[in-house]
């Protein structure tokens, strides 16, 4: 993965508090540490769009049957669709 430089400024109590947290839970740097809080937030940014998503299912309409024939009906499409892009 290619990485970029970012310059963040903060107040010296959060300078404090990040070189704090990188020297406790062995981070190694504050950019790693950044990172990790990063990919925290990304992880639970995509963790509150699928509940979104499920919540706005759930409330769509009534329930349908879901079976075998549901599930063959639907990966009939899924290729139709792939074969119709892949031309």
């Amino acid at each position: 993965m290619a990485t970029a430089t970012m310059n963040i400024s903060l107040p010296e109590g959060l300078r404090d508090f990040v070189k704090d947290r990188v020297a406790e839970d062995h981070h190694g740097t504050p950019s790693a540490y950044m990172r990790t809080l990063i990919i925290q937030d990304k992880k639970r940014a995509a963790e509150e769009r699928l509940e979104a998503m499920l919540l706005d299912g759930i409330n769509s309409g009534e329930p349908i049957e879901v079976g075998d024939d549901y599930w063959d009906n639907f990966k009939d499409r899924l290729k139709q669709r792939m074969a119709a892009k892949s031309k």
